[in-house]
């Protein structure tokens, strides 16, 4: 694994960068329709048929995808909505760092299991561990309507959701490589808009359910209709490869002898210590600097909204300049505006850094997993996505509750805005080191 195959990026022209890349050209039968769980695999793997690149059967699978990432990845993008409630009511003894743990370790869980579930994932398991952790999601959704006490929200919301969720999101990242190869930028794109959805409408939703409704019917209204995304992605969820034939051990640190691999799995750790913080506490700042209340909780919807424009154009650009020059920008841009979000004090300003910081950060993370994905062959992109996800979960685990404990000492958001910005800018300097050791001696290069 750490002597990887150079093959092109695309085989666009001449002047294509050459680096690690998916053997979608290794396997004689697509292994479509039916799921096999723990199956030996029947067919060599290292013979692939061509990647369909699209097709109804396809197309169907990035919905479904989609659907679960909306019930999943977006309604803990919501998390904004519940870290100002919770403030002002059902935890409001305590200080809003204490209460960010709570969306830290949710935040965390999404991308931790990969380590685990991202091997299981390539020796076969899919649609059982998914069908699982929609029920426990589900479950878990219910419950956190009756709870009380922190602890309580953080073993249901934090843990129970955040683990969920986790299952549906690596599942996603590794079954979409199974379909599409050229068209594998605009595939993550359609399948990130999922959570771009989820994490407008469940604001919204949360917001005038609470202010209608109790919490708990709240919640329980919000299980339902999380029930109906996750149906859909049950039902159209399917690998296309067999299993390999040699499971191996879940972890390979052999992959970390590869600089690019490494460097870029630091970059994404650096990143998600601060890109979350913005999203976090938006909502929170724009009633602090009184702003109406409302504009204030729908700020968290319109970022998440503009965030659909950046996940879609961050797919079709991935696809035409290479994801490491399509990521790098838009990551530069988020940082800025979490640097200047603090210093918005008023209805347009707040408005207008929403819309741009959702927009350069939707465009962060629906093509993140593509530098990662075309580092190795795709038999194996479930161990690989799944240890780099792993590691960049800890920066979603650290990065909200320091931004919380900077704001408890100091009581400023501009200290915050400089500590996150200063992490997302560090990310693109590990990116773009990234970058020129995948290009070597030349500068300018698809990649």
């Amino acid at each position: 694994m750490s002597n990887l195959p150079e093959t092109a990026l695309s085989s666009a022209s001449s002047s294509t960068i050459f680096v690690p890349k998916p053997h979608f050209a290794d396997v004689h039968t697509p292994y479509a329709g039916s799921e096999v769980e723990k199956a030996p695999a029947q067919v060599d793997v290292e013979d692939i048929e061509e990647c369909p690149d699209g097709g109804l059967r396809a197309w169907l699978v990035v919905f479904g995808l989609a659907s679960g990432l909306c019930a999943t990845f977006g309604f803990v993008n919501a998390w904004g909505v519940f870290q100002a409630y919770y403030e002002q009511y059902t935890l409001r003894h305590m200080s809003p760092s204490d209460i960010a743990w709570i969306g830290s370790v949710q935040y965390a869980l999404v991308f931790m299991p990969g380590l685990v579930f991202g091997r299981l994932f390539d020796i076969g398991y899919l649609r059982l561990p998914v069908t699982l952790a929609s029920g426990l999601l589900i479950t878990c959704t219910f419950l956190t309507a009756e709870c009380t006490e922190f602890w309580q929200l953080l073993l249901c919301q934090g843990f129970g959701i955040g683990i969920c969720s986790g299952i549906v999101f690596n599942a996603a990242v590794g079954t979409i490589p199974h379909w599409f190869d050229k068209k594998l930028g605009l595939a993550l794109a359609g399948m990130a808009t999922g959570s771009s959805v989820g994490g407008t409408i469940f604001p919204i939703i949360l917001k005038n359910l609470i202010e209608h409704q109790s919490f708990k019917w709240t919640l329980r209204i919000t299980g339902f209709i999380i029930t109906v995304f996750l149906v859909l992605l049950n039902l159209t969820i399917a690998r296309r490869l067999p299993p390999k034939r040699h499971t191996g051990p879940f972890i390979d640190l052999s992959l970390f002898k590869s600089a690019p691999y490494s460097i870029f799995s630091l970059s994404l750790f650096t990143g998600f210590l601060g890109i979350y913080t913005c999203l976090t506490y938006i909502s929170l700042s724009g009633i602090l600097a009184g702003i109406d209340r409302d504009l204030s909780f729908y700020l968290l919807s319109i970022a998440n909204a503009c965030s659909l424009i950046g996940r879609l154009g961050g797919g079709l650009a991935a696809d035409r300049f290479g994801p490491m020059n399509a990521l790098m920008p838009p990551t530069f841009i988020a940082g800025i505006m979490t640097y200047t979000w603090p210093f918005a004090k008023t209805r347009g300003a707040l408005i207008a850094v929403a819309v741009l910081y959702g927009a350069s950060s939707g465009v962060f993370v629906s093509v993140m997993g593509a530098p990662v994905v075309q580092m190795g062959k795709v038999t194996e992109v479930g161990m690989r996505v799944g240890m780099t996800f792993t590691i960049m979960s800890l920066g979603a685990l650290a990065g909200p509750p320091i931004s919380g404990a900077i704001l408890d000492r100091t009581g400023s958001f501009e200290n915050v805005g400089y500590y996150a910005g200063t992490a997302i800018m560090v990310s693109v300097v590990f990116m773009g080191v990234a970058r020129q050791l995948l290009l070597g001696k030349r500068f300018f290069g698809r990649i």
